[in-house]
């Protein structure tokens, strides 16, 4: 998509996104002011859904919808946009924002606006995790977990992710699993295993090496033991992953039986435990605006 003269931008602000240091509202409202496009800004209640932000989309028409928060605010949006011919913007206004910066998209208000205003795109691909729309990543086992600790503990941050993690690492099961790989059956024990669109974590640790927004595949990572030597890996150092430890394979399909009930997370948000998870590729689900020499 190339630049235009004007566009019709609408802001999807979530207002319990992050840590309120940023005024989003008034950055938007600043720097559109000198410029030619429509804005309009919507501030999402409690009490919004799907729906509600269709409709908003559908009366006001807009070019971009820029989801302003993080990575739940942006799947919430994204749910709308599924397979449309609107942008997706993003704004990070959360705590992660692992989709921005897997994107290289500035944390910076100023620098992430010029993103939007610039509206250069790209096609991404997504996938379908138990009827859950997922950009990031989806998982079960040992992060799932650390998710609904870190979610249930009042540390935030990398320092929260740490501690949530350390209490995981002391009594996270080994699971055993029945996977169906493009159809191809698979038996393995694990304490982990990721369905990845993207490679990194919001913590910054760096899961899917390989991994691309915009193929047609996605990778299924097999953590097989969850180490404190891979761990330093995939937060600090990203050398190569211990092959006896973690397993990849890419893939347009994957079904998941377990012997028990898991932890299961979908782009950052916990989702209870479950037996069976079943994901599809949905090739060229979303128009995303990216930094320009993302493209």
């Amino acid at each position: 998509m190339q630049q235009k003269d004007k566009l019709r931008l609408l802001f999807v602000i979530n207002p319990g996104s992050g840590n309120h240091s940023t005024d989003w509202a008034m950055e938007i409202t600043n720097y559109f002011t000198p410029l030619h496009h429509t804005i309009e800004l919507y501030e999402l209640t409690k009490h919004c859904n799907l729906q509600t932000i269709k409709d908003k989309i559908e009366a006001f028409d807009p070019q971009q919808v820029v989801a302003v928060g993080g990575d739940g605010t942006i799947k919430l949006v994204a749910e709308c946009l599924l397979q449309k011919d609107i942008a997706l913007g993003i704004l990070p206004a959360g705590s992660a924002n692992g989709l921005a910066k897997e994107l290289g998209i500035s944390s910076d208000p100023v620098q992430a606006l010029d993103v939007i205003a610039k509206a250069h795109t790209k096609k991404i691909h997504a996938t379908n995790v138990n009827d859950h729309l997922c950009i990031h990543l989806s998982d079960i086992g040992f992060n799932a977990y650390v998710v609904k600790e870190f979610e249930n503990q009042g540390v935030r941050g990398m320092r929260g992710y740490v501690m949530a993690s350390w209490k995981v690492l002391r009594q996270n099961p080994l699971l055993e699993i029945d996977m169906q790989v493009h159809k191809k059956p698979i038996k393995i024990k694990a304490e982990m295993i990721v369905i990845a669109n993207a490679t990194k974590y919001g913590s910054g640790a760096l899961i899917n090496p390989i991994g691309r927004l915009d193929d047609d595949l996605f990778e299924v990572i097999v953590v097989k033991k969850v180490s404190i030597r891979e761990l330093f890996k995939m937060v600090f150092s990203h050398a190569p992953y211990d092959i006896s430890k973690t397993e990849v394979f890419q893939t347009t399909s994957l079904h998941i039986r377990s012997s028990k009930k898991v932890h299961f997370q979908v782009d950052g948000e916990y989702l209870g435990k479950v037996k069976e998870v079943k994901a599809v590729l949905i090739p060229d689900a979303l128009e995303i605006i990216v930094p320009e020499e993302g493209v």
